[in-house]
């Protein structure tokens, strides 16, 4: 008589505790490129405030700019969640207000402590190239990910109504609807304009989206 015993789930488990560790360090950068500056900090100084070994650090990160990564893409995350979690009966400009409103603004993502933040870091990636080239390598996925989720509310909206015609193609609706937030985020983070309310980036970017009102969201 033999016996089976379940397999557990040690790799989603592991790829877990990456995740954790990789934001656990991405946090411990951001505070010191806010407090001290990016020049002014190592990879080592990132290393002791995680409360890792520095060679541990580079087993995640290939830089110290690399480091705040996890943070630039939680943000474009919550972006493309809350866009999919608009409710199903809206078009494609009011379900990515939707998710602009429920990310960009305080408490509802972020806390306006963190916004702050949030300011101090995107002034550092214009600043610097190669927190720059990340800040992009974000966006750039992010993008990806929003196309996808509008091909998914795209299919689902043509799978109720047979004449639906084709919307545009859903990557490229997605490269101008991410430009239009985060060209938001970038003006205000230049400025000292309030985390929320006029002159906010919620607010910003609705702007932004709403100038597009002609765009042929969907047909």
């Amino acid at each position: 008589m033999s016996s089976t015993t379940p397999t557990p789930p040690q790799a989603s488990l592991t790829e877990r505790r990456k995740a954790e560790t990789r934001m656990e360090i991405a946090r411990a950068a951001a505070g010191l490129f806010v407090r001290h500056g990016l020049r002014a900090t190592r990879a080592e100084d990132i290393a002791q405030a995680a409360g890792i070994a520095p060679r541990t650090f580079y087993r995640y990160f290939a830089t110290k700019e690399e480091a705040v990564a996890p943070l630039y893409a939680a943000g474009a995350q919550r972006w493309a969640e809350a866009v999919r979690a608009a409710p199903a009966d809206v078009g494609v400009l009011r379900a990515l207000e939707h998710g602009v409103r429920h990310t960009l603004t305080p408490a509802a993502g972020v806390s306006a402590s963190s916004w702050e933040w949030v300011r101090t870091l995107l002034r550092l990636a214009e600043e610097n190239p190669s927190l720059r080239r990340v800040w992009a390598e974000v966006c750039q996925a992010s993008e990806r990910t929003l196309g996808e989720v509008l091909a998914e509310r795209g299919t689902e909206a043509a799978a109720g109504d047979d004449n639906v015609a084709a919307a545009p193609e859903p990557r490229f609706t997605a490269a101008v609807a991410s430009a239009a937030v985060r060209t938001a985020l970038e003006g205000w983070a230049e400025g000292d304009g309030p985390v929320e309310g006029p002159g906010g980036p919620a607010e910003l970017a609705l702007r932004n989206l709403g100038a597009l009102r002609a765009f042929p969201w969907e047909s």
